[in-house]
């Protein structure tokens, strides 16, 4: 692991939230780089411990099993050294009471919010997503807005995230630590 040198202070996870094709995984896995920390997709994380693939997980045992499993992986990896890591999680664990407490005593939360049209672009050719698997997903991703938005929102940082670079929005990611760590500092 390369040396880090961070703009801010901050000893604690950096848990990336908000719905599928948000860029959690990608702006999170590119923060943790820029930043010389550790990085950990929770998804991947419960397809290791379980075996089988989170499609596979909803087909076999339902959507409570598996944030059963989602709940106890987030918290073995908030546990895991070291503190300062980026922990990207699938779109639903927020939305779960037990881990949005969780993550919100324990870490930094960043929600990626993207408006319907962004989410649609980047969801629709992928066959990851158990909801979206034979079934219309604009209509799931509109539906998944008017139910969870208002639950994200309760994340420390919210950044907008548009159809632009990565390397765009990662700068406005690290832009919003530096501004919410500094706050917290002289607050």
């Amino acid at each position: 692991m390369k040396e880090r040198t961070l703009i801010f202070d901050l000893n604690k996870p950096i848990v990336m939230v908000g719905l599928m094709g948000a860029g959690k995984t990608s702006v999170g896995r590119a923060l943790a780089r820029r930043l010389g920390i550790p990085f950990v997709d929770s998804d991947k994380e419960i397809e290791s411990a379980a075996g089988c693939s989170v499609v596979d997980i909803f087909s076999m045992y339902g959507e409570k099993e598996f944030r059963r499993v989602e709940e106890k992986v987030i918290e073995r990896l908030l546990d895991t050294p070291p503190a300062l890591k980026v922990i990207s999680t699938g779109e639903g664990a927020f939305i779960t009471p037990a881990v949005r407490e969780m993550v919100l005593k324990r870490a930094l939360t960043i929600w990626l919010r993207a408006d319907l049209e962004l989410l649609v672009k980047r969801t629709n050719f992928r066959n990851t997503r158990p909801q979206l698997l034979h079934a219309d997903s604009r209509k799931i991703l509109a539906q998944l807005i008017d139910e969870r938005y208002d639950i994200y929102a309760l994340a420390d940082i919210t950044v907008e995230t548009k159809d632009e670079s990565l390397r765009k929005t990662l700068e406005k990611v690290l832009d919003a630590i530096k501004t919410y760590t500094e706050g917290k500092n002289n607050g």
